[in-house]
């Protein structure tokens, strides 16, 4: 896999990402939780499964303030382009953010 990166001021740079299979098959996640100092943000993207009362973080991210502002242009972006395609994305304006129904866990 190849991309062009830019920098202000300089001219675009190929550079050569590897994929490894492992991360290539990629890792579930329903919910991230986000934290953050003055000197980096933590995204912890998490799978909830029905019925259990813990749930586990698949993926721990970190990256600096402008990196997660850089995360948040291409987001919407690519939102964007995902709803001039698809139709709007309907998130519900109230409740918890996930529902998975039926009869919950037992111990």
């Amino acid at each position: 896999m190849a991309g062009n990166l830019n920098f202000p001021g300089n001219e675009p740079q190929r550079i050569d990402i590897e994929l490894p299979e492992e991360v290539a098959e990629g890792r579930y996640a329903n919910l991230v939780m986000i934290a953050h100092s003055a000197e980096e943000f933590i995204l912890d993207f998490i799978r909830i499964m029905p019925g259990l009362p813990k749930a586990r973080v698949q993926s721990r991210i970190i990256i600096t303030p402008a990196h997660a502002k850089r995360l948040l242009r291409a987001l919407a972006d690519n939102i964007g382009r995902y709803e001039a395609t698809y139709g709007e994305i309907e998130v519900p304006e109230a409740g918890p953010p996930i529902h998975f129904g039926g009869p919950g866990g037992e111990a």
